[in-house]
């Protein structure tokens, strides 16, 4: 069911058109050094948000200050932009029957997207 769910949401839901973004930007942050843990996280999202039922989504014990830190920087620039567009397209795809369950995906990306650091993505 994962499957099908998942070549649906890569053919309908935009899961290869964000994929395709979030690989974009993760090679554009990993140009400068700075920017390298914020394009390894953009490469962790591009995953998850070309197939994303099916994973799940778990805070790591072992996060401490640097990921806090680091998902502050985040939140501020990239993060917050992010996931009020993940909660936009997910409120509007949750007004149809057929768009819940693309709307709570929607809410998955969003919720990694705000701060990804400190997190990880079974499944």
């Amino acid at each position: 069911m994962n499957l099908l769910l998942n070549l649906v949401w890569i053919i309908f839901g935009g899961g290869l058109v964000l994929c395709l973004e979030y690989l974009l930007g993760g090679l554009v942050l990993c140009l400068t050094l700075v920017g390298i843990p914020f394009g390894v996280q953009c490469f962790k999202m591009a995953g998850l948000a070309l197939m994303p039922f099916g994973k799940d989504i778990e805070d790591l014990p072992s996060a401490g200050a640097m990921s806090f830190g680091l998902n502050i920087v985040w939140a501020l620039f990239a993060g917050i932009w992010i996931f009020l567009t993940n909660v936009v397209i997910g409120v509007g795809l949750a007004l149809t029957i057929i768009g819940i369950p693309f709307a709570l995906q929607h809410l998955k990306l969003g919720m990694v997207a705000f701060a990804p650091f400190g997190k990880r993505i079974r499944g």
